[in-house]
């Protein structure tokens, strides 16, 4: 990624209320859900994106090995996909 480019940073704040900006790096659909893949500088989290009323709202996934997996499968996908 080029470093002259604008990203888009969501806040997220955890159970404790501790807040950290992440970088939205990627959004992407797998199995009929839409993702947010989010990064801070050593830490990258997958968030689910759902829909209500026509605002999109992030939702984090409590299971480690689904985001893992989730992950995992979108690592794979830009690894193969076609080079422009």
């Amino acid at each position: 990624m080029m470093q002259d480019e604008i990203r888009d940073y969501v806040t997220i704040e955890d159970e404790k209320g501790n807040r950290k900006d992440f970088a939205v790096e990627a959004l992407f659909d797998m199995e009929d859900e839409s993702y947010a893949l989010l990064a801070a500088e050593n830490e990258t989290i997958v968030m689910k994106v759902e829909e209500e009323e026509g605002n999109q709202y992030l939702v984090g996934i409590s299971d480690p090995l689904k985001s893992q997996s989730i992950l995992d499968a979108y690592q794979i996908a830009v690894e193969h996909a076609p080079k422009e």
